[in-house]
């Protein structure tokens, strides 16, 4: 038997079959479809979640006042014998292992100028910020390397707040009003975005030591430190910890590397994998079922044409390969459209939702086509062999 009346046989057998090979063509593409999309909003958020954590770089290490397993959560809501102190972050920033620290406090004020007024995220922070976070200056300077206690009353603007109140003049040196306190422009920040939901943009910065007695705070939220390179993160975190027990005499902090926080997020990524794959799996092996039901239904509905085959000529092989090739057929079928759906899907949702994070892994689509075509030959192997080893006297004498 040629390869091309082979290929004619299996096209006919489908089109003669057209309702069923539709209907189990279905069946694989909704599992195929399924995780086309899953898996591309899956690695979407993957990607998000990456760049938010390394947008700061990848050599920090927060340190938050109290003791707490939960990684990522600030230790500011909890209460602690001794608080974090600026002190603290002096003696942190002279570590050797130490490039520069940034004390941090958070809060929220109205800033004010020229009658206009916006509520913004108010950030307590000192000259080392733009280097440990990797934040750009776009005008001016950041705030100078004055003693916390005694820092002038000196504002750098977020790219946002700077639009908002200043659209048409030029901000440096001018007055502005932060929680009821005058402070002088001296910078205006490169726009940076958002983190995990906090607008960099809409906010200001100001020194850390005025930032405390505004929000009226015994002490910092969190110590962001830069450690060199070519360092490990493990002699890193040893040296801060050997100092902060020295100076608090207990645990009383915690300790949060970037390598830490990717470990969670990859936990949960890998539990939305799983998700992703036992639906896939599901729906794929309802195609599966479907492929042995209308395979087994065709070998008994075409005993005949079997027999006539045999008696031409055609060897048990050749039977085999005819109707496995009808399976995968009707696999490949279902999984260029589950694809093409999932595709459709998952790119019509990140046009609709311009927030929502969608990255298409190829990867992924190409092992579900596999999935689906060895799924389409393993439902498809014991009709086939029922084919194949059919008398061809007895199957033409069943017509």
């Amino acid at each position: 038997m040629r390869a091309a009346d082979a290929v004619a046989l299996v096209a006919g057998s489908l089109r003669a079959w057209r309702a069923r090979s539709l209907l189990t063509a279905l069946g694989i593409a909704v599992g195929v479809a399924a995780v086309v999309v899953l898996t591309s909003l899956g690695e979407g958020l993957r990607r998000y979640v990456l760049a938010e954590f390394t947008q700061f770089g990848t050599h920090l290490v927060a340190v938050v006042p109290g003791r707490t397993t939960t990684l990522g959560i600030s230790g500011a809501v909890i209460n602690t014998v001794r608080p974090l102190t600026l002190e603290d972050a002096e003696a942190l920033e002279r570590l050797p292992e130490v490039a520069a620290a940034v004390p941090f406090v958070q809060g929220n004020a109205a800033v004010e100028a020229g009658g206009r007024s916006r509520r913004v995220l108010v950030f307590g922070a000192d000259a080392d910020l733009p280097a440990v976070w990797r934040f750009a200056v776009a005008a001016g300077r950041f705030l100078p390397a004055d003693p916390p206690r005694r820092a002038r009353p000196f504002a750098v603007l977020g790219a946002r707040v700077r639009a908002a109140l200043f659209p048409a003049v030029n901000p440096l040196g001018r007055r502005v009003r932060i929680g009821g306190e005058r402070y002088r422009v001296v910078g205006v920040m490169a726009p940076k975005g958002q983190f995990l939901g906090f607008d960099l943009d809409d906010a200001v910065y100001i020194p850390v030591g005025r930032a405390l007695a505004m929000f009226d705070r015994e002490g910092l939220m969190e110590v962001d430190l830069l450690y060199r390179p070519e360092l490990a993160v493990e002699r890193v975190t040893a040296a801060v910890r050997r100092l902060l027990l020295a100076r608090h005499g207990g645990e009383d902090f915690t300790l949060v590397t970037q390598t830490q926080m990717l470990e969670v997020l990859g936990s949960v990524l890998e539990v939305l994998q799983l998700a992703v794959a036992a639906l896939g799996a599901i729906s794929l092996l309802v195609g599966g079922v479907g492929i042995l039901t209308i395979m087994t239904i065709g070998v008994a509905e075409r005993t005949a044409e079997v027999g006539l085959l045999r008696a031409l000529g055609a060897r048990r092989g050749q039977i085999l390969a005819l109707f496995l090739g009808e399976a995968a057929a009707v696999a490949l079928a279902g999984a260029a459209a589950g694809i093409a759906g999932g595709l459709l899907l998952a790119l019509s949702a990140a046009r609709l939702l311009p927030g929502l994070p969608v990255h298409v892994p190829w990867g992924y689509l190409a092992a579900a086509a596999a999935t689906a075509l060895a799924i389409g030959l393993a439902a498809g192997v014991w009709p086939a062999r029922r084919a194949a080893r059919l008398d061809p006297v007895e199957a033409l004498r069943g017509e």
